[in-house]
């Protein structure tokens, strides 16, 4: 199993930052975001305007990782957001991601369920 700590840590310091560039160093190409309710946006370049739109609305935003484990090149992460003046993204999370060759080709967003806690083996 790969090691995966670091690029978590370094996506989720780029989210709680807003660092679209640095995002877009982690991104592969295909890169797609998928969120809460399965609306998913596909390709690097639709991925940033979307985070950048995010950042806009959302400047004080950000995800604290508890946990984490990994098979192969998945990945599950269980943890919170804090958004003060935004309840509806403040609170229990999970995350998904799917990274092949250093770069991140999937990140998904999970509201914190036993159902998702199954599916992601957490």
């Amino acid at each position: 199993m790969n090691d995966y700590s670091a690029l978590l840590t370094r996506f989720n310091d780029c989210i709680n930052t807003g660092d679209v560039g640095g995002l877009a160093e982690l991104m592969s190409d295909e890169h797609t975001f998928i969120d809460t309710g399965g609306v998913a946006i596909r390709g690097k370049d639709a991925c940033l305007n979307a985070w950048r739109g995010f950042f806009l609305a959302h400047p004080t935003y950000r995800n604290v990782f508890v946990a984490f484990s990994a098979n192969d090149e998945a990945v599950s992460v269980s943890g919170y957001s804090v958004c003060p003046g935004h309840p509806e993204l403040d609170g229990p999370a999970l995350w998904s991601a799917v990274i092949r060759g250093g770069r991140f080709d999937e990140w998904r967003v999970y509201e914190d369920t036993p159902e998702a806690r199954r599916t992601l083996s957490l």
